[in-house]
């Protein structure tokens, strides 16, 4: 498992999902960082510049949905995220 992965227990193979992928072009995330970045409160912005709540709350709301968020840097620069949901009607 990743660190910048958060798995929900009701995800089963076989079963059909919604993906959603999101990637931007900056610098990434250094790794030493990840392991902390769906922490309430942590942030890489100066002070009054932000909360560090944004990933905490995406990642319990996607919690609350039974899905999973994975965040990775990709190798070209830039990091990927990816929602994953059990599609309705399973």
């Amino acid at each position: 498992r990743n660190e910048g992965t958060r798995l929900h227990g009701a995800l089963r193979d076989g079963s059909r999902y919604v993906v959603i992928e999101v990637e931007d072009t900056g610098t990434g995330i250094e790794e030493e960082k990840m392991a902390k970045i769906f922490d309430p409160f942590f942030t890489t912005k100066s002070t009054g510049v932000g909360t560090g709540l944004g990933l905490s709350v995406v990642r319990k709301i996607v919690d609350l949905h039974q899905g999973m968020i994975e965040i990775v840097n990709l190798p070209e620069g830039g990091v990927r995220a990816s929602l994953t949901f059990q599609a309705c009607g399973e």
